[in-house]
């Protein structure tokens, strides 16, 4: 054995043996290279590039509500000593996530999903789980332990997106996917608080069966989900869990609370906010900044206040555009490429639509002079504000998606068309059923287009042959 390998084995078994702390929750020892004060200086870090990178959703009700029951629950958690802070975050996506230090952010997405307020404090129980467990740490743990087993010799393929560079430490962090053990332990814990602050944890195992059909109907979900490949059987444990808490606490009477919480989701935003841009068709469109550019077919995208990001589906290519900061082309240009570590490999002027432009190639290269993707770059002049496009891929894959890159960032144009620059938001909306009926036929009455009738099920929570009672709150969508 190489010496080098030999110092990187004992440096790997001396770090075994003497980096494990006490977890809060269970009580045992786990590895950890991240102390509590790293935990909150991560968050700390964190949470101003996730709140920019969505945007806090702008209702005061909301985050007030978010911010009182997580407070109430934290107060009965694993790790009281922590500041939790969270957050209503303005993306349509249905999601919740939590990183180190106490900082918990739901989706206005989830938020339009839940029926009553023991589902969300099911979910938020969940989330506060992941941080006493100290999930994130374990797994920022894990990867360390990785890099080391690196210098010893070991092939260790990283777990995180190849292109993770172009992204903020905080964004990384959304990134992060636990196992099916980890994910199981905040499901006890989110039955755990949940219950201590007086809701029916029943109601969380019934939300799964929601973010089920979600999956089914091909939309993206949380990664809460994703290490479960059996709802059903989640739903049993946590039901279970439920009925055991129930019994620990003494608990006679337990809160669902629908009709308050139906009452004060009325109004908010469902899916795209038009104002913040959309797509249709594989085009996005911008209303508020007057300009379109095709997406690729079949790629996924993001849309957020910083950035609209695609992505190939098989993860081999990727996109985003963004406002870029500079007086003129170059040094809108210089600014990209010292951001994301880019060696320029050729460069030119350009011209798209009418607007002058600036197209590089360069190569991504780290602090050890390693080449690792591909990029093509284009910042494009319209009116004011110079937009940067950058596509890429691995180097070898470069000449295969370079064309659709170019496609997507030459077809930026001014947006014109009436109809889109007045989109307006839909929103979800709550009405009173009038008579004993189903559901579906309640839609009916509420004028409900009928191919929106099973989404709207969906939204509810219920299938559209279930019997509402008059007098009944629904979601319909306006």
């Amino acid at each position: 054995m190489k010496r080098s390998s030999m110092a990187g084995l004992l440096l790997l078994i001396y770090l075994v043996f003497n980096s494990c702390a006490k977890n809060p929750v269970t009580g045992r020892n786990d590895f950890m290279l991240m102390s509590k004060e790293q935990e909150i200086a991560m968050g700390q870090q964190s949470d101003p590039e996730i709140k920019s990178f969505f945007g806090v959703y702008e209702d005061p009700k909301l985050q007030q509500f978010i911010n009182e029951k997580g407070q109430q629950m934290a107060a009965v958690s694993h790790r009281k000593d922590l500041k939790y802070e969270f957050k209503v975050v303005d993306s349509p996506v249905v999601n919740a996530f939590a990183v180190p230090g106490g900082y918990v952010y739901f989706t206005r997405g989830i938020m339009a999903h839940f029926n009553n307020e023991a589902e969300f404090a099911g979910v938020l129980g969940h989330e506060i789980g992941h941080i006493t467990a100290r999930h994130s740490a374990k797994q920022y743990s894990n990867a360390q332990l990785a890099q080391i087993g690196l210098v010893a010799g070991s092939v260790i393929s990283p777990a995180f997106a190849q292109y993770a560079e172009l992204a903020s430490q905080g964004v990384q962090l959304l990134f992060l996917k636990f196992g099916r053990d980890a994910e199981s332990q905040s499901d006890r814990l989110g039955v755990e608080y949940s219950t201590k602050i007086g809701y029916d944890a029943n109601e969380m195992a019934g939300f799964f069966s929601t973010l089920d059909r979600l999956r089914d109907g091909g939309q993206e979900v949380p990664t809460f989900l994703s290490t479960h490949p059996d709802p059903a059987d989640r739903e049993r444990k946590v039901a279970k869990e439920a009925e055991s808490w129930q019994k620990k606490t003494n608990a006679a009477e337990l809160k669902v609370n629908r009709d308050n919480y139906l009452r004060m989701i009325d109004g908010i935003v469902y899916g795209d906010d038009p104002k913040q841009g959309f797509a249709e068709n594989n085009v996005f469109y911008h209303p508020e900044l007057r300009f379109q550019f095709p997406i690729p077919s079949q790629w996924q995208m993001q849309n957020t206040p910083q950035a609209v990001q695609m992505a190939e589906p098989n993860g081999r290519a990727m996109m985003m555009m963004t406002l870029a900061q500079g007086n003129n082309l170059e040094s809108a240009a210089q600014t990209i490429l010292q951001q994301y570590q880019l060696k320029v490999v050729d460069s030119g002027q350009d011209n798209v639509n009418g607007m002058p432009a600036l197209a590089v190639v360069g190569d991504q290269v780290n602090q050890q002079g390693q080449t690792g993707a591909r990029v093509l770059l284009y910042v494009i002049q319209y009116g004011q504000n110079m937009y940067a496009f950058l596509g890429a891929s691995a180097p070898a894959d470069f000449n295969s998606y370079g064309p659709l890159f170019k496609n997507t960032m030459t077809g930026f144009r001014q947006l014109d068309d009436p109809e889109k620059l007045n989109r307006k938001a839909k929103r979800v909306r709550i009405k009173t059923v009038q008579q004993n009926t189903t559901l579906g036929q309640a839609f009916s009455s509420f004028n409900v287009n009928e191919k929106q009738m099973e989404e709207l099920a969906v939204l509810n929570g219920m299938r559209l042959n279930d019997r509402v009672e008059k007098g009944t709150l629904i979601k319909v969508v306006e």
